[in-house]
């Protein structure tokens, strides 16, 4: 059963944690920056000084001579009852003037030389000794347009400081974090594929290790230093595995083969039985001991790539030869054994000796698993394609994929090891052919090799273009 959680992606971990550790290391700069600056008054001229503004704006007025004056107004008498120490100074082009609190000497006769200036704000670098600030304005009124200097008189409430300190923080920290998260989301993916490609010959070499390939070992000069103990771990498994498979190979081989000798003295003794039922039975029971101890060493010799020489082939002579030896035992067990050549002579380029045990063990299995009844048939036809066909209950359709496996064992009830038609179907892949599990033309099963035949392909194309 495999496991329903999602894995988790580093590239979307390297994302998030990495977006998440600079929007929290430039919160905290900005945050920082903003206290200093609050701490050193340096928003103090920001918020009530546009409240003097407003109040003088709406209290200017002028005397019967034409001098400047305020009328007495609600937010003006706020002003004077809330802000201590309240200042401000009033002028107009034509040098009329009116100030009220402690205007500071260093602005009392500033206004003339500012009168092309809109609007400034005085003060102080951030560093330097507080000393007092003020801000600049002219602004249009009922009795004309008036010159304002205004200090803050007082610091602000801190509620409305430390918002305008946040308001402040935010406006420069939104822009910075929304870029900062839009490059690393960004780059994150090329960052980690440039780090990472070591991991693609890693990746690759992995998916090639086989069990009948020893000796393969994951690189280790390109991986990133970090995932080095890893590979070196997987390689010394690796190692592991190769020692162990290879002396239960070589148990296996020895085994089979000190069990031969033994074997073919159980069956010579058989044969000097009467002829009978148990008889018979025995001779199968060996058979198949013997069968097991040559299957063992073919496969044994095809994974060392030692079988005898490559030579011409005739698939016919073949078959009959195969049919003839095992005609005896395929009567014994209640079937009849023909072979059915539809050409004169069919030559492959083979080994003889693994190909006819591959024959030899096709035709043992549908001796097993025939229902011991009917015909057993040797097909040979053209283009390299040999038959084993029986007349039995076959097989399952979902079972023929897996029927050439090793060890696999179709039914309980189910005789031998599992090796005979995993070992056809290696010997078939080494002479370059295939193996498939059909159904059978009159039921049962029928096992089709097809082996690779030169200029096949080309007589196929004539035929066809031919019809």
């Amino acid at each position: 059963m495999t496991d329903s959680r999602r894995a988790p992606s580093l590239r979307r971990q390297f994302r998030w944690r990495l977006a998440m550790l600079q929007a929290a290391i430039l919160s905290i700069v900005v945050t920082t920056l903003v206290a200093v600056l609050i701490f050193q008054g340096a928003f103090n001229p920001i918020e009530p000084g546009d409240d003097v503004i407003a109040a003088v704006r709406d209290a200017s007025t002028r005397t019967a001579t034409g001098d400047l004056a305020l009328r007495p107004t609600p937010a003006l008498a706020t002003l004077r009852a809330e802000v201590p120490g309240l200042w401000f100074s009033l002028r107009d082009r034509a040098g009329h003037r009116l100030s009220e609190g402690p205007v500071p000497s260093e602005f009392a006769k500033i206004g003339a030389s500012l009168d092309e200036v809109g609007q400034a704000r005085l003060g102080w670098n951030i560093g330097d000794p507080p000393r007092p600030s003020a801000r600049v304005q002219w602004i249009q009124t009922e009795v004309g347009a008036l010159q304002v200097i205004t200090g803050p008189g007082a610091h602000a409430p801190w509620l409305q400081t430390l918002g305008a300190g946040l308001f402040a923080a935010l406006v420069f920290l939104f822009p910075i974090l929304a870029i900062m998260f839009l490059a690393t989301w960004l780059a994150t993916p090329a960052v980690m594929r440039a780090a990472m490609s070591g991991l693609d010959d890693v990746i690759d070499e992995a998916g090639r290790i086989d069990i009948e390939q020893p000796g393969v070992r994951l690189p280790v000069a390109t991986v990133p230093q970090e995932v080095r103990p890893l590979v070196d771990a997987v390689n010394t498994t690796l190692g592991r595995l190769d020692e162990g498979h290879e002396r239960h190979r070589r148990f296996l081989a020895d085994a089979a083969h000190e069990l031969r000798t033994p074997i073919a003295i159980l069956t010579t003794r058989l044969g000097l039985l009467s002829p009978g039922p148990d008889r018979s039975r025995l001779l199968e029971d060996a058979g198949r001991l013997a069968t097991l101890a040559e299957q063992l060493l073919d496969l044994e010799r095809l994974r060392r790539h030692r079988l005898e020489t490559m030579a011409a082939v005739d698939l016919v002579t073949l078959a009959r030869d195969v049919a003839a030896d095992l005609a005896p035992m395929a009567i014994d067990a209640g079937y009849t054994l023909a072979v059915e050549a539809m050409v004169d002579r069919m030559d492959i380029m083979a080994d003889r000796a693994s190909l006819e045990r591959a024959l030899i063990n096709l035709v043992q299995n549908a001796v097993q698993h025939g229902g011991r009844r009917g015909a057993i048939l040797l097909r040979v036809e053209a283009e390299g394609r040999v038959e084993v066909q029986d007349e039995g209950p076959g097989i399952a359709e979902h079972d023929k994929a897996h029927v050439f496996e090793p060890f696999r064992r179709l039914g309980a009830g189910a005789i031998g090891a599992g090796l005979g038609l995993h070992l056809v179907s290696e010997v078939v892949a080494f002479h370059g052919g295939r193996i498939v599990a059909l159904d059978g033309p009159s039921g049962g099963l029928c096992m089709r090799i097809e082996f690779p035949v030169p200029g096949a392909a080309r007589r196929k194309a004539d035929a066809m273009q031919r019809a």
